[in-house]
């Protein structure tokens, strides 16, 4: 066992098996396919961004899921609600920060993103929801070098 873990056994569950859906659960709207591919690719990339204090993704440990996603394209809006894996994590403002940088390389900017903690999963969820949506305060976060490598080291691993 690691010293130092905030969370030494987390819970870790199998990655769900994908299957390419063909019908639009939005109804009649008409919607490019190629800008579905784009949101479900999306999904994927950011289910798959690893864990900051263990070698699993951040579905494998049910801290981001697929219905934990929302995009609106029409209004140009993303929501992401994770979880983190117990109630006074300190990793979840760089949970929240992995995702929104990965959100600003695959989105354009004229998206707004919303990245919450889930309500009632975190001790301080005020305060890391605040600091996850400022952008000064994202960008300050970032220009730590230790911070950075760390939020590099997550999106960027091949552990998985």
């Amino acid at each position: 066992m690691t010293l130092g873990l905030i969370n030494a056994n987390p819970v870790v569950h199998a990655k769900k098996e994908r299957v390419a859906r063909t019908e639009d659960p939005h109804g009649d709207d008409a919607v490019d396919p190629l800008e579905i591919y784009d949101i479900l690719l999306l999904i994927l990339i950011l289910l798959d961004i690893r864990d900051p204090e263990h070698p699993y993704s951040l579905e494998q440990l049910s801290v981001l899921s697929e219905e934990s996603i929302t995009v609106d394209e029409k209004l140009g809006r993303i929501l992401i609600t994770f979880t983190p894996t117990i109630q006074h994590c300190s990793m979840a403002t760089v949970i929240g920060l992995c995702l929104r940088v990965k959100l600003k390389e695959c989105f354009p900017p004229h998206f707004k993103v919303d990245i919450k903690v889930a309500p009632g999963s975190h001790a301080d969820e005020e305060s890391v929801n605040k600091l996850l949506n400022d952008k000064e305060r994202v960008a300050a976060a970032l220009e730590n070098p230790n911070l950075r490598q760390l939020v590099d080291e997550c999106l960027y691993s091949n552990e998985l």
